[in-house]
């Protein structure tokens, strides 16, 4: 079977550049392990909350699966309250104060997933999905690529778009140099309902031992992450239901007042992911498959929805550029986006750093820094300017 791009993952990321491709006139194949879970019959709130950026709900929009969502269970932020770790250092942003609509939408992943495999099933007849299968064997040639699946179905394609994870299987077949670290954090999840209104205020502690954000879901709910080193991480798990919602509480310094536990608390490790270089002949790396950050600025997903907006842009505008795998055109990816995703992994990544050392200069240094950035207007837009798009 012969097609122009194979794309291999079906998460957001991945699946939204199938729908971004559409009438795009390539011949696409996507191949996705897992079939995607069925939203529940129930009202339950999932564990996984995405901060989607104005932009990025723009893309999704233009795609048109921003408006699949149900409105009742997304929240704009209008405000976001950050706090440093002596107890006085703080960072206001406002959405009124720069002249913008709201600062991020939190969203839920199954929401998401759901609107973007919808699209996917009314998807034009140049679409052929495999899914649930594996990939067993993936080869590169002059002028394609081969990839066998489990079932022994033999893909052929001008290019292979990896966008199966941190853990990629596409990177490590294509040898691609990874520099990657541990945080020996892990970031904790759970939904609460809150005794005080969040009034569309998100709220960000750096601690000691990790990062605590709270993010405003519909009413008087809330979304908790905290990215808590692993011995901490290890004994909120361990907490009862009633002990973690104090202990989160305590943490916030009861900002929303007493909270009861909606959706219990789930762990993820945190690592940083560096790759040496995002494409090869036929090959292109987008998502969490070409950068893993640190959750701090919530930007992970929107850092891999820009991917996808800028590759669909590349293969779509080739001018008389008939091979959508060739080398140059993929690197015109790349330099498009090497800027931002290396801004952001130094960012989080010098902010944890910073925030984990125990040196008392730095501790003084990082807080200060805190006070001289909320004095300065146009400093902080300029940061959330990027974090923004």
């Amino acid at each position: 079977m012969k097609f122009d791009i194979i794309v291999i993952g079906g998460g957001l990321v991945g699946a939204s550049l199938v729908v971004a491709l559409k009438g795009s006139g390539l011949k696409i194949a996507l191949i996705e392990s897992r079939l995607p879970a069925p939203l529940p019959s129930d009202t339950s709130w999932d564990s996984r909350i995405y901060a989607i950026s104005p932009g990025s709900a723009a893309f999704l929009q233009s795609l048109g699966l921003w408006q699949q969502l149900e409105a009742a269970r997304i929240t704009p932020v209008y405000e976001m309250k950050v706090f440093g770790d002596d107890g006085a250092a703080r960072l206001d942003f406002s959405a009124y104060d720069s002249g913008l609509s709201e600062l991020a939408f939190i969203a839920e992943n199954r929401q998401l997933q759901t609107a973007v495999w919808n699209a996917l099933a009314n998807i034009d007849e140049n679409v052929t999905i495999f899914c649930p299968t594996q990939c067993v064997s993936l080869s590169w040639h002059e002028s394609w690529v081969n990839l066998q699946l489990t079932d022994g179905s033999m893909l052929q394609a001008a290019l292979v778009v990896g966008a199966d994870g941190v853990n990629s299987w596409v990177r490590k077949q294509a040898e691609i140099e990874v520099t990657q670290h541990a945080y020996h954090q892990v970031g904790i999840v759970a939904n609460f309902s809150a005794e005080i209104p969040h009034y569309n205020t998100a709220y960000q502690w750096f601690r000691r031992d990790g990062v605590l954000a709270l993010l405003p879901l519909p009413n008087k709910r809330i979304s908790m992450v905290w990215s808590a080193n692993e011995s901490q991480a290890g004994k909120l798990r361990d907490l009862s239901d009633e002990a973690l919602c104090r202990r989160v509480a305590e943490a916030a310094n009861y900002t929303l007042g007493k909270l009861q536990l909606v959706t219990g608390p789930v762990g993820f490790p945190l690592n940083f992911v560096h790759v040496k270089t995002l494409v090869k002949p036929r090959l292109v790396l987008i998502g969490d498959a070409a950068h893993g950050i640190h959750p701090l600025a919530g930007q992970g997903v929107n850092l891999g929805l820009r991917d996808t907006r800028e590759l669909a842009a590349t293969l779509t505008n080739r001018g008389l550029q008939s091979d959508c795998g060739d080398y140059m055109l993929l690197r015109r990816y790349e330099r498009a986006r090497k800027e931002d995703i290396l801004a952001m992994e130094f960012v989080t990544d010098s902010l944890q750093k910073l925030f984990g050392s125990a040196d008392p200069i730095l501790i003084r240094l990082r807080n200060v820094g805190f006070e001289i950035t909320n004095r300065l207007p146009l400093l902080k837009n300029r940061l959330m300017q990027h974090a923004l798009s």
